[in-house]
């Protein structure tokens, strides 16, 4: 079985070819970062502009020698994501599905990453525990079996991603501010700044990050000719205090389901300093923590393709739209 992913949730066109017998067979990314990069963030019709434009040449660079008619199904991102940029690739789905006669199958992007790392690892095994940070969620799910998910935690304001990306933008780092903040935090110490860290011992597992943000703009205003090495000992110290609240919160999670393995999914997962604190916490809790290759950490069509392999097969195929930019994972149906 052949599932074609594609994924078009922000500014990434991707597509990826997944075979239920040797994995990922062919896939292929278009990232749109320099183009957003000129106005700090991204332009929602910018983006399903470019999406338009580079589908069709992402799609012949995955398939490279393999016949598009040796596909089995196609699986898309339906949500959550922006509007206009889920519908480029949703029409373009349902456009191949009708041309080539089979199964369309709309996929929840939050999902692909909670079930990422088992296309790499087929040794995890539900249940497990899933911190999800990226740009646009933070949040601990209790992964019970396929489609069944509680979140047991989450941000109340900003994700992990999003305040990595403005407290860069505060420091004058370039756009996108993340991996930028965490190259000049190897620059830094880490205890310069006692930044707080908001809700790490409260009684749940839901997290803040608006006081430590907020906490961080006055410092950097109390500065007058803020120096490089100013910069950096503020991004460590900011870096560490995110740090310590989703160890504490991972740590707690586990005590509380009695959960042994861990996956840490989303774009943050890519930033080294935060794996290194969960190494940390897997030698001293004995559990084992996963994460996806670095490239399947942003937004990519692999884990889509994979999400859609798993599937019950479908045999009355609806054409109407499945988009939603807001899709909460505890409205799938299973």
């Amino acid at each position: 079985m052949k599932t074609l992913g594609i994924e078009t949730s922000c500014d990434e066109t991707a597509i990826a070819i997944y075979d239920s017998k040797e994995g990922i067979i062919g896939e292929s990314i278009y990232s749109q970062i320099d183009m957003h990069a000129e106005y700090g963030g991204v332009v929602p019709e910018l983006a399903s502009r470019d999406h338009c434009v580079k589908i069709v040449d992402v799609l012949l660079d995955a398939l490279g020698d393999l016949s598009i008619k040796k596909i089995d199904q196609i699986a898309y991102t339906s949500g959550p994501g922006l509007l206009g940029t889920l519908l480029i690739g949703e029409s373009f789905a349902q456009g191949l599905s009708i041309a080539l006669d089979i199964p369309l199958i709309p996929i929840n992007h939050l999902e692909g990453h909670l079930m990422s790392p088992m296309m790499e690892f087929p040794e995890i095994k539900m249940p497990f525990i899933c911190l999800l940070v990226s740009g646009g969620h933070t949040m601990i799910v209790d992964v019970i079996g396929k489609g069944k998910y509680e979140i047991i935690g989450q941000s109340e304001d900003d994700a992990v991603g999003e305040a990595f990306d403005k407290i860069a933008k505060l420091l004058d780092l370039p756009y996108p501010g993340g991996p930028h903040l965490e190259k000049l935090a190897l620059e830094g110490k880490s205890d310069t700044f006692d930044f707080p860290r908001p809700m790490i011992n409260s009684d749940n597992l839901n997290m803040s990050l608006s006081g430590l943000k907020t906490s961080v703009l006055y410092t950097v205003q109390k500065i007058s000719n803020i120096s490089k090495e100013e910069k950096a000992d503020i991004a460590a110290s900011f870096q560490q205090a995110i740090s310590d609240v989703l160890v504490t919160k991972i740590k707690k999670s586990i005590e509380i389901t009695g959960r042994n393995e861990v996956i840490i999914a989303g774009g943050v997962a890519a930033n080294k300093f935060l794996r290194s604190e969960f190494k940390k916490l897997e030698q001293s809790h004995n559990i084992k923590v996963y994460y996806p290759d670095l490239k399947y950490c942003g937004d990519n069509a692999a884990m889509i393709a994979f999400v859609g392999s798993m599937m019950k097969p479908i045999k009355n195929i609806d054409y109407s739209s499945k988009v939603r930019s807001r899709w909460p994972l505890n409205e799938l149906e299973i």
